[in-house]
């Protein structure tokens, strides 16, 4: 198994949906993929400016003033205390940790990589790319014995599930259990809109109420990539286990994994100010208060997605008639059957399309439930 044997990029599939809501007199209104389109904050971007004499190679740990950051955020927006610099580690992106991680811990045929039911595909590519068994499972009940890494995703990618501080306590304890190391893409959890989420901080797998201080056998991989607009940088980076991070740092230096020196300045500034991560999630905040409602006026019910990014909706057909249906009204969403078998009647819809198409497409839905 490897590169070969992937299929081909799904999303190539959507683009006769894409032409055909392009045609409508209005325009599309883009809902299929969640690329920011909002500014990137002008004091990251000044940082940026500023470290672009970067002659030397970066370091592929992190500048110390980078993992210091990155620490003490942990310990300010996530309430995770006591992070030292060497249980952080920066990455190129989330995306290339998530498809490479099964490889650089070492993972290979006879190996099972668990991820949730309804998934980014990114955690299956990088099963097939070392040969590993894709287990698709939520109730850690489910994961099986020859599971060596254990991906869960909260808030998730596509449904906006939330794993409360008791349901990651379980999924330590069985990680443990199995002796697999427990993976938590925690790259939404800025974004908490129902409750309890909208008044309280959506727990890491690295809470001490999760872990009682003992990080051993856990990773938390986060992203800048939406609650910074920096998705264009690929800016993001893991912390955890002491052990694992030292491993995943001498395979990162041997394969050149290096965030560029510019970049790690940038990100030292973004995560020191919380002000620019407050006003995004606000302008997030709007477009969901705006665009949820149509969506149900328009008969679609919205599930889960207490959290995130996108809205997970159905209404009770296969996802390809209702991207159909959609696209007639200039829509374009993201067919549940990427995200795993189990959600074939689902669409996800993005919140980020500009504040006037996500009213165009609001407007839209509200006319054809009228």
């Amino acid at each position: 198994m490897g590169v070969a044997d992937l299929a081909d990029y799904p999303w190539d599939a959507v683009a006769p949906y894409a032409a055909r809501a392009r045609a409508h007199p209005d325009g599309i209104v883009d809902l299929s993929i969640g690329s920011p389109v909002d500014v990137t904050p002008p004091v990251v971007a000044d940082a940026l400016r500023a470290a672009t004499d970067a002659h030397a190679y970066p370091q592929t740990m992190g500048t110390p003033a980078l993992r210091e950051a990155i620490a003490a955020w942990y310990a300010r927006r996530r309430g995770v205390p006591g992070l030292t610099p060497d249980q952080v580690l920066p990455t190129v992106g989330s995306k290339e940790l998530v498809a490479l991680l099964p490889m650089l811990l070492g993972l290979g045929p006879g190996d099972a990589v668990v991820h949730p039911r309804a998934a980014y595909p990114t955690y299956e590519v990088g099963a097939t790319l070392v040969g590993a068994r894709a287990v698709a499972a939520d109730d850690p009940g489910e994961w099986p014995s020859d599971a060596r890494l254990i991906w869960i995703n909260s808030p998730g990618n596509p449904d906006g599930r939330v794993w409360d501080a008791p349901s990651l306590r379980r999924a330590v304890a069985r990680a443990r259990e199995l002796g697999a190391v427990l993976a938590s893409d925690e790259c939404y959890a800025e974004l908490g809109w129902d409750a309890p989420w909208d008044r309280e901080p959506i727990p890491s797998a690295l809470d001490p109420r999760v872990t009682d201080g003992d990080s051993r056998g856990i990773l938390s991989v986060y992203s800048l990539s939406k609650q910074s607009n920096l998705a264009g940088y690929r800016a993001a980076f893991l912390a955890g286990d002491r052990e694992i991070v030292a491993s995943l740092l001498t395979a990162r230096k041997h394969l050149g994994l290096m965030v560029p020196a510019p970049v790690q300045a940038a990100m030292t500034v973004a995560l020191g100010d919380d002000a620019h991560v407050a006003a995004q999630k606000e302008i997030y905040r709007l477009r969901r208060a705006q665009l949820k409602p149509a969506v149900e006026a328009a008969g679609f019910r919205v599930d889960r997605s207490e959290a995130g990014l996108y809205l997970w909706a159905t209404e009770g057909r296969d996802a390809w008639e209702s991207l159909e249906r959609l696209a007639d009204l200039g829509i374009l969403a993201g067919p549940g059957h990427f995200y795993g078998a189990h959600f074939t009647r689902h669409v996800r819809l993005s919140l980020t399309a500009t504040d006037e198409r996500i009213a165009a497409g609001a407007a839209r839905l509200r006319a054809v439930a009228s």
